[in-house]
């Protein structure tokens, strides 16, 4: 259950903000259709976090070792600064709409804008932390539609009365706390 937890939490609130945020927000108004546009985004960060956690989960296999546990948790301690920096959505990320319709836009624009994304990075780091691919996968996939699904029915009522700043600062202090709880671990301070 810890790992659904704590993959939700760090998903949602790293999310918000986010540029895949963004695009649900500029594919509600560009569609205006939710129900296909929130189906694409789940397929797609299904698709894509699974992946993210098997990665994880395959390189803490391969590298599992004192100094591996380190280095999750540094990687945690620098997803904390990374989630400081707000993203934009500029026009060039924008997703051209075409024939293919708000599911699939939507699916391969969320699948392809995911990829190096600071939320994927964070999925990659639960995944070899936790060791479980799907219920890291199942947490990542509901903090990423905690966040977006209420941007895909009220995106822009959501952006003029959310600080975006203070909850950056929340995710951020939440990446910090999970990767000194990690190196302190892996340093036998805590038990694990």
């Amino acid at each position: 259950m810890d790992a659904i937890l704590t993959s939700t939490a760090v998903v949602a609130l790293a999310e918000i903000g986010d540029k895949t945020m963004l695009l649900a927000i500029v594919l509600a108004a560009r569609f205006r259709a939710p129900v296909p546009i929130i189906l694409g985004i789940l397929v797609a960060t299904l698709a894509n976090h699974g992946i993210a956690a098997f990665l994880g989960h395959a390189i803490a296999g391969l590298l599992d070792g004192e100094w591996f546990r380190y280095a999750v948790g540094i990687g945690f301690v620098a997803m904390a600064a990374w989630t400081l920096v707000p993203d934009t959505f500029e026009d060039d990320d924008q997703p051209r709409v075409g024939r293919f319709g708000a599911f699939l836009t939507t699916a391969i624009a969320f699948f392809l804008v995911e990829i190096g994304d600071k939320t994927q990075i964070a999925t990659i780091a639960l995944g070899a932390q936790f060791g479980n691919v799907l219920l890291v996968t199942i947490g990542t996939t509901a903090g990423m539609m905690l966040a977006n699904v209420p941007a895909v029915w009220f995106g822009n009522a959501i952006i003029e009365r959310v600080s975006l700043k203070a909850v950056r600062i929340i995710a951020a202090l939440l990446f910090l706390v999970i990767g000194l709880w990690v190196i302190a671990q892996a340093a036998g301070i805590l038990g694990g």
